[in-house]
C-alpha cells in the first residue's frame, strides 16, 4: 500500500488515502511524507474555519500538506479545484478520510482528472501473519494444484474471523478486543455518522447496523429490513448508504450476462470486518463448532474480505460479484478482469462433494470460455481438485500461509 501511495503522489495533484476509521491512514501519510505539515479536522476550530471561507483557508495551506479527516469538511473541495487548477504540482495535497468520499455528493466532478484515491483496509491475514504468498495471484495465475496434507483440518479459522483486521484490537486480550469493538461503533455513529449525513438521531442506524451483522452473506432485502425495524425503504437505503460510506458495510452486486434471464440480481451485503460481525453476533471464537450454522456466513463475509484485500496488491483492476440463480444455485464470489472470470466458493466443513461444486459448474457455464477457473474454500487441509475443469478445494488457511 505504501508503494501505491508513493507512486499516486509522484505524478496526480491530491491524492486520498480512505479506509476506515482505525486502520491506520494517518500513521502511513505521515511514514509516506514525514516532512509535510499536518493538519487534522479534528480540530473543530480548523472545521469551522475551513467551512467559512474554504477559498481562503485553502490558499494559506503550505504548498504541500496532508490534510486529515476530510470527510468533516466537503465544502474545501472546490476550493482544492481552484488552488490545483492554478497549481498542478504533483502531491500537492494529501487528503485522508474515513468516510468514501466517491459516494459523497459532488466530489468526483470537482476533482475529476485531479485526483487518485488509494484505499486502506483493516490488515489482512496475510499481512498479520507475514506471509509473501499469495492465493488470489496463484489462483487468477492458475498455478495451482493437487497438494494431499496428512493433516485433517486447518487451525486458526474462528480465531482469524474474530480477530478482525482492527490493528487496536490485536493487541488486546479477546475480551479487552470485544469491547475495543463496541467502543468503536458507538465512537463511529456519534460523530462520523453525524459528520457526513447531518443525522441526529443515530440510534436507528445503530439499529440497522446490527441487523446488518445478523444477516452478513445474505441477498440484501430492504423491504424486509424497513418491515421488520418499523422504518420506510428510503429510510434504510438512506442508512444503508451512510454505513457503506463509512466502510462499515459492503453491497455486492449481482454478476449476470445479460441474457441470462435465470439469474437473481439482488446484490449482497457483507459487513466489512469480520471481527466486528463476530462482536454484533455475540460469538467467539470457542464457539466455532457449538454455534457452526452462525459461524457459516461470518465465514463467507471474512473471505470476501481477505480476497478483497489481496486484489489491492495483484490487480487494481478486479471486480468482485456473487452469482445466484433461480434454482438457489450460487457462487459465493465472482472475480472478474476484463472479460475474464473466475469464482470462489466457501464452505465451513473439513469435507466436500461433488455437489459443493454445482455453483462452480453453472457459473463456467454462464461464462463459457471466459471462465478461468474455480475454488472451494474449505476447512480440510488438502489442496484436490474438483469435478469442474480448472477448479479446486484449497485449504482455507492458504489466505495466510
Amino acid at each position: 500500500m505504501m508503494t501505491a501511495l508513493q507512486a499516486a503522489l509522484a505524478d496526480t495533484p491530491v491524492v486520498c488515502l480512505l479506509g476506515p476509521r482505525q486502520v491506520g491512514k494517518t500513521t502511513l501519510a505521515k511514514w509516506v511524507t514525514p516532512d509535510r505539515p499536518y493538519i487534522s479536522f479534528d480540530d473543530q476550530n480548523l472545521v469551522t474555519a475551513a467551512l467559512n471561507d474554504p477559498l481562503g483557508f485553502v490558499r494559506g495551506l503550505p504548498e504541500a500538506v496532508v490534510l486529515d479527516e476530510v470527510q468533516r469538511v466537503p465544502g474545501l473541495f472546490p476550493a482544492i479545484k481552484a488552488e490545483v487548477d492554478k497549481n498542478r504540482t504533483a502531491g500537492r495535497f494529501l487528503l485522508t478520510g474515513s468516510a468514501n468520499l466517491l459516494l459523497l455528493p459532488n466530489v468526483q466532478e470537482s476533482l475529476a482528472g485531479r485526483m487518485e484515491v488509494v484505499l486502506l483496509q483493516p490488515l489482512s491475514e496475510m499481512e498479520k501473519h507475514g506471509s509473501t504468498r499469495c492465493l488470489l495471484q496463484d489462483f487468477i495465475e492458475n498455478k495451482l494444484s493437487t497438494l494431499i496434507s496428512p493433516d485433517g483440518v486447518v487451525e486458526g479459522v474462528s480465531e482469524a474471523i474474530c480477530s478482525g483486521g482492527y490493528p487496536e484490537p490485536l493487541t488486546r486480550t479477546p475480551v479487552r478486543a470485544r469491547q475495543w469493538f463496541r467502543q468503536y461503533l458507538n465512537a463511529v455513529m456519534q460523530r462520523d455518522v453525524r459528520d457526513i449525513a447531518a443525522i441526529k438521531d443515530t440510534d436507528d442506524v445503530a439499529k440497522l447496523m446490527q441487523m446488518l451483522a445478523y444477516r452478513t452473506a445474505n441477498l440484501l432485502n430492504v423491504n424486509g429490513m424497513a418491515n421488520d425495524l418499523g422504518m420506510s425503504r428510503i429510510t434504510i437505503e438512506k442508512y444503508l448508504n451512510v454505513l457503506e460510506r463509512l466502510f462499515l458495510v459492503r453491497v455486492l452486486p449481482a454478476w449476470h450476462r445479460n441474457n441470462a434471464s435465470r439469474l437473481i440480481k439482488a446484490p449482497k451485503v457483507h459487513v466489512v470486518d469480520s471481527g466486528l460481525a463476530a462482536v454484533l453476533n455475540n460469538l467467539n471464537a470457542e464457539q466455532w463448532h457449538s454455534h457452526s450454522d452462525e459461524f457459516g456466513p461470518l465465514l463467507e463475509s471474512f473471505v470476501v474480505q481477505q480476497l478483497i484485500c489481496q486484489a489491492g496488491w495483484v490487480d487494481a483492476d478486479l471486480r468482485f460479484s456473487h452469482y445466484r440463480d433461480k434454482d438457489q444455485v450460487e457462487v459465493d464470489l465472482v472475480i472478474e478482469r476484463g472479460r475474464e472470470v473466475w469464482g470462489v466458493e466457501v464452505k465451513r466443513a473439513s469435507s466436500f462433494n461433488e455437489k459443493d461444486g454445482a455453483g462452480l459448474a453453472k457459473l463456467a457455464a454462464q461464462a463459457g470460455t471466459h471462465f478461468k477457473g474455480g475454488i472451494l474454500l474449505y476447512t480440510g487441509a488438502s489442496c484436490l481438485p474438483l469435478k469442474q475443469a480448472d477448479c479446486f478445494a484449497v485449504p482455507m488457511n492458504r489466505l495466510w500461509l
